[in-house]
């Protein structure tokens, strides 16, 4: 199926109303794509995509308490909690409650997880092939949707 050819080019000048006029739903079809081609490079790592940003801010510093996890990743700790749950079960970290405050759980990763990390590096190039953009490209969108995700935290 090609879903560029299901949506024409936004005539934002005409009606409001139409589907291509759509900034939110232009955001949530690109948003599907991107999983589906997560889900595909994430499978050999046995990760799902939530998952995997989990390990990726585990991977830049371990033994964090959940709620810098849910800071980090702009989840709720309802959200995350049972995540966290599974990938404990999935032997890709653990989760202890803190030596300071017991109201607080810090969550580090075990060798297993570790080991994934090394596995892993190849994801960001792969997602990037995917894109079919330029890597000046990329770092351009990246930079707007940041900006957008601001003003839409603001506005909400």
């Amino acid at each position: 199926m090609n879903n560029d050819a299901s949506i024409s080019d936004p005539d934002l000048s005409g009606d409001p109303l139409k589907l291509a006029n759509q900034l939110c739903f232009a955001l949530y079809s690109t948003m599907h794509g991107m999983n589906k081609v997560y889900r595909a490079v994430l499978k050999d790592l046995e990760l799902t995509y939530p998952q995997y940003l989990v390990m990726l801010v585990l991977w830049e510093r371990d033994d964090r308490n959940v709620s810098e996890i849910c800071d980090q990743l702009l989840l709720e700790t309802t959200t995350l909690t049972p995540l966290l749950k599974r990938m404990e079960v999935g032997g890709l970290l653990r989760r202890t409650r803190s030596q300071e405050d017991e109201r607080q759980v810090i969550v580090s990763l075990t060798e297993r997880g570790w080991s994934l990390k090394e596995r892993a590096r190849n994801v960001p190039s792969c997602v990037l092939r995917a894109t079919e953009l330029t890597v000046p490209e990329v770092s351009d969108l990246h930079r707007e949707l940041i900006k957008l995700r601001g003003a839409l935290y603001r506005a909400g």
